[in-house]
């Protein structure tokens, strides 16, 4: 195979020597940040950052009955206190490790705390990054089946499918996210929650009106990246494909579907991208997703510099490893 002009002009030592700039550039890039970090006034504690991930707590055994300590019993490692009632019924409470802060005879109150354990649990960054990968994964869920019926709506001859789909993509294009996930929490959800309890039905939460937003705002993009794609096959397929007795429905899902997804998966890949960054609005919402969480940490501790910077890193591993999975997916069907 002939070499392009760019390969030939392309000698080892250029290609050496660039490299070498690069890591060069890089290097002293994180040499002024370790110095610039080492010259303010700042203690860092970066110890403390593995417990914000997961930690050993220690877990309140609460009485939902007032009454009094009928009985401690130790069996082993555990204990069992039994709380007898006002009412006379007997109550028992386990309690793994045997830690009993009551004794027998003891009066009770529904609320008091009668022992504790220590059990491995996640931190608040563990439990921020699962809420960003469950809302950004159903989003992209949601936003790929909007985008694909909205796309080929953009296509059809229909009038009223297609200025439908024209009108959904040029309001939601139009505003910002921001604005539209407070008109999904503040207006929809209001409206929709009250009349849910109207029905004895109960409330949707919170994290499912921000999915709404992501998904609704992600679809009018995914739905003029598929129009384009589908648009961008030769119509001569569409002609081959009627030509052998296919339907319009069937040509469009056999022949010129498969083909726009190989065209389409690179521009998918930076609007998911982007959804996982714009799931941090949603912490707007009271949503915990990663950005709250890493905010509350903040409050706690005092410790902006490790969080916001530990905040980044696990923004750039979940978007990192999405573009990875899409590259092995854009292979895939290039093989095919």
């Amino acid at each position: 195979m002939q070499a392009s002009g760019l390969d030939r002009n392309r000698s080892p030592l250029n290609y050496y020597t660039w490299v070498g700039v690069f890591f060069l550039v890089f290097t002293l890039i994180i040499g002024a940040l370790y110095v610039a970090t080492i010259k303010i006034d700042y203690v860092w504690r970066w110890y403390r950052m593995p417990s914000y991930f997961v930690n050993l707590e220690q877990v309140p055994i609460i009485s939902d009955h007032a009454g009094s300590v009928a009985t401690v019993t130790k069996s082993g490692e555990d204990a069992t206190v039994v709380v007898q009632g006002d009412d006379g019924t007997a109550n028992p409470y386990e309690i793994p490790g045997a830690d009993v802060w009551v004794d027998e005879g003891d009066t009770i109150y529904a609320g008091d705390t009668l022992g504790a354990f220590k059990e491995w649990r996640p931190g608040i960054l563990a439990q921020g990054m699962w809420v960003t990968l469950k809302v950004s994964l159903y989003s992209i869920i949601f936003g790929i089946l909007i985008g694909l019926i909205g796309g080929v709506a953009r296509i059809s001859t229909n009038p009223a499918l297609k200025w439908s789909a024209i009108t959904y993509v040029e309001i939601i294009r139009g505003s910002p996210l921001l604005v539209q996930i407070f008109i999904w929490y503040f207006v929809l959800a209001t409206l929709i929650n009250n009349l849910l309890l109207k029905y004895g039905l109960r409330e949707i939460d919170a994290i499912w009106y921000g999915v709404a937003a992501l998904a609704t705002f992600t679809g009018a993009y995914v739905t003029e990246i598929v129009r384009a794609g589908i648009q961008s096959i030769h119509r001569g397929q569409i002609e081959a494909a009627r030509s052998l007795g296919m339907s319009g429905p069937q040509s469009l899902r056999y022949i010129i579907l498969p083909q726009a997804m190989r065209r389409i998966l690179p521009p998918l890949a930076g609007q998911f991208i982007s959804l996982i960054k714009d799931s941090s609005l949603l912490g707007m919402i009271a949503v915990r997703e990663l950005t709250k969480a890493t905010r509350e940490g903040i409050t706690t501790s005092l410790q902006p510099y490790e969080f916001w910077f530990v905040c980044a890193i696990l923004y750039l591993v979940l978007t990192f490893t999405l573009s990875m999975f899409v590259q092995y997916l854009e292979k895939r069907m290039a093989i095919q």
